[in-house]
């Protein structure tokens, strides 16, 4: 089989795409891929590090005020069709999956125009522009929260849940993770992170917190983010052996088999990974997201809950220590959150993707 993949802009639209691809790799190694994104997003740096056939074309999204902006953006998604066709019929793929983000809406939509088979994958419990778009000519449309279903076509609506969680659960825990940034094993401890850029939010209430966090018989592995790495560490009063601070973690689906509780932003992506693991957490939705997704996205955690949801405006230091207290100074409150969070995963979903695309390249 032939596979085209197209997703980009942020880690949440491009690593299900990379869980979804190493999946089928290691089921049908002979199926080939191509991923087709743009030369500026952040998705050619990651791809083309897996050594994965990277293909890009112009486009851009549009904007919520008339502008001539968008006149540009217009005639950039006209030509992007164009060169995705030229792309798709270079490679001639069985099937075509967009996994979000604007690249994928030239190149589906190119797909639809060619006959050939097509696929979309929603990741949050709100669907985004590009997707609700692409859903009147694709294929097949998986989900992963039920909350989403009303966005699409019902009859075109697959229960898939998110390739990345499949991908992170089949890690096995190692003994040394945690040493390697300083902690020790055996521990109880908390993974605190707001993305790979950081969160202001989340690190001003870190940094309030400490004077509390540096008497507690728990650990922390907190992660600034790049953009805020040095400015936090000239905060910080002085080292603390049972909190280690790194700018980021490049390999994050190791460090989470080794923590016991995450406090983070409530990304598609890193629920997928809490419910794989059945990884309790303490949640800040993002307030700057389209339509408060983030929120929406952990409201379903937190009514099974595995979850605790702190407003980004109620965050502090206060708060913070309570949250973390009331979980992980409290075993049977863990343990029942954790058997919670396990309930929510879908430890299978790259597989049922998988299973989509068989079906919908040889209908």
């Amino acid at each position: 089989m032939k596979v085209v993949v197209s997703g980009g802009g942020t880690g949440g639209h491009i690593y299900p795409a990379l869980a979804l691809i190493h999946h089928i790799q290691k089921v049908d190694p002979s199926t080939e891929f191509l991923y087709i994104g743009t030369e500026k997003g952040l998705e050619k740096k990651i791809v083309e590090k897996e050594h994965i056939p990277f293909k890009t074309i112009e486009i851009q999204g549009f904007k919520r005020s008339l502008s001539l902006y968008n006149v540009k953006t217009v005639q950039l998604f006209f030509k992007a069709i164009k060169r995705s066709k030229e792309l798709l019929e270079e490679f001639q793929p069985d099937v075509v999956i967009g996994t979000g983000g604007y690249v994928c809406g030239a190149v589906v939509y190119a797909a639809h125009k060619l006959n050939i088979p097509t696929m979309i994958h929603e990741q949050n419990s709100v669907a985004g522009v590009t997707n609700k778009f692409l859903s009147k000519y694709v294929d097949k449309v998986g989900i992963c929260f039920p909350e989403v279903r009303t966005a699409f076509p019902e009859q075109k609506v697959v229960f898939t849940g998110n390739p990345r969680g499949q991908e992170v659960v089949e890690i096995d825990k190692e003994e040394g993770v945690l040493e390697q940034y300083g902690l020790k094993t055996g521990i109880p401890t908390i993974l605190i992170f707001g993305g790979s850029r950081g969160a202001l939010t989340i690190n001003n209430a870190v940094l309030e917190a400490i004077p509390e966090l540096v008497k507690k018989d728990y650990q922390v592995l907190y992660v600034p983010g790049n953009y805020y790495y040095e400015e936090v560490m000239k905060k910080m009063p002085q080292e603390h052996p049972n909190i280690s601070v790194q700018p980021y973690i490049d390999q994050m689906p190791e460090v989470l088999v080794n923590v016991e509780l995450v406090l983070a932003r409530a990304g598609a992506t890193t629920l997928a990974e809490l419910t794989a693991l059945g990884l309790p957490s303490i949640l800040v939705p993002s307030p700057n997201v389209t339509n408060d997704h983030q929120t929406k996205n952990a409201k379903s955690l937190v009514d099974a809950g595995a979850s605790v949801l702190i407003k980004d405006d109620e965050l502090n230091g206060t708060s913070l220590v309570q949250a973390i207290d009331q979980i992980l100074l409290q075993p049977d409150e863990l343990q029942k959150m954790t058997l919670k969070a396990k309930e929510q995963g879908v430890p299978d979903a790259s597989q049922r993707v998988y299973e989509v695309l068989q079906e919908i390249s040889h209908s």
